[in-house]
């Protein structure tokens, strides 16, 4: 199993740590329900680091970017990030990621820690271009620090304005007296926050600096399993849960980041279903009485019929 740099530091934290996607993980410190609340009502610091970091650089870079995802990159802006996803050649998805636009011809995707070697091999079969790929995962620490007091409690730490930046966008600047940081207004809980990608040698220093920082503002270390109970609770999907290489786009509510103004893999097929219409859609359902909907549970009718 993989470590963080950050791992040593749950461990004294007195975190819950478990396997997930290869890394050793904290998955809660105080419990979930109190995690989960601290991050909707205060601030809250997610170790992210597991996740993957793919620099493309040169001038076919946004055209690569534009055949193996979803999304339009063409509408992205410097400093600005989108979401997308990255369809199979059977109308299913190989991953959702981040697309962020460092310049014209850079760009930074970040993808879910369990398909780093699985997206890299599929973005490089397409690069046929000679766009220059850089895989800096293991390299790079991620923080996600979240919820409504997150721009007040960071503040103090940068000399970038938190509070104006806005959604969905980023800069790199000085951050706990460290250069070259990037500081992205983004993040996986609805609760509102900022994202922060650094070199792993910083991670203990700028860990400590922000929870310094967010002391006043009740800042607390937040583990893996309120980042999905918050996800969830949002609608926000999840790879391997929710999406998978056997679910649409389409069916898993993501036609918002599926532009047929362009080609990509599988687009023909996929604009097809779409105009014949899903047979199947994700949805989110509430339980009424005391129950737990566990993962490939069957759901029925009133008469018992299974319908998914």
């Amino acid at each position: 199993m993989k470590n963080t740099a950050l791992t040593d530091t749950h461990i004294k934290l007195g975190a819950k740590m478990v396997p997930f996607a290869g890394y050793n993980m904290p998955v809660q410190y105080n419990g979930i329900n109190a995690e989960h609340e601290t991050v909707r009502k205060a601030v809250g610091v997610f170790d992210v680091s597991h996740m993957g970091e793919f620099i493309l650089k040169g001038e076919g870079s946004l055209d690569l970017i534009q055949r193996v995802s979803s999304n339009d990159a063409a509408k992205l802006y410097d400093g600005k990030v989108q979401y997308s996803c990255l369809p199979n050649e059977q109308g299913g998805i190989v991953d959702d990621l981040l697309v962020y636009r460092i310049d014209e011809k850079t760009y930074m995707l970040v993808v879910n820690a369990s398909n780093i070697d699985k997206d890299w091999d599929w973005i490089s079969r397409f690069n046929t271009g000679g766009v220059d790929m850089k895989n800096i995962s293991d390299r790079t620490s991620l923080l996600a620090v979240q919820g409504p007091k997150a721009a007040e409690a960071l503040q103090s730490l940068t000399d970038i304005d938190l509070g104006t930046m806005e959604y969905y966008t980023f800069k790199k600047g000085k951050f706990a007296g460290i250069d070259n940081v990037l500081v992205s207004a983004t993040g996986y809980t609805g609760a509102g926050g900022f994202e922060l990608y650094f070199d792993n040698d910083h991670a203990e220093h700028i860990w400590n600096e922000v929870f310094k920082a967010g002391e006043p503002f009740g800042i607390k270390p937040i583990g893996l399993g309120a980042r999905d109970t918050l996800r969830l609770e949002m609608g926000f999907c999840l790879y391997g849960n929710d999406i998978d290489d056997t679910t649409s786009p389409l069916e898993a509510g993501l036609g918002w980041v599926t532009k047929f103004n362009k080609k990509f893999t599988n687009s023909e097929q996929l604009e097809q279903q779409k105009q014949a219409g899903i047979t199947k859609k994700l949805v989110g359902f509430e339980m009424l009485e005391r129950g737990i909907p566990r993962h490939d549970y069957e759901i029925t009718d009133a008469d018992g019929n299974t319908i998914g």
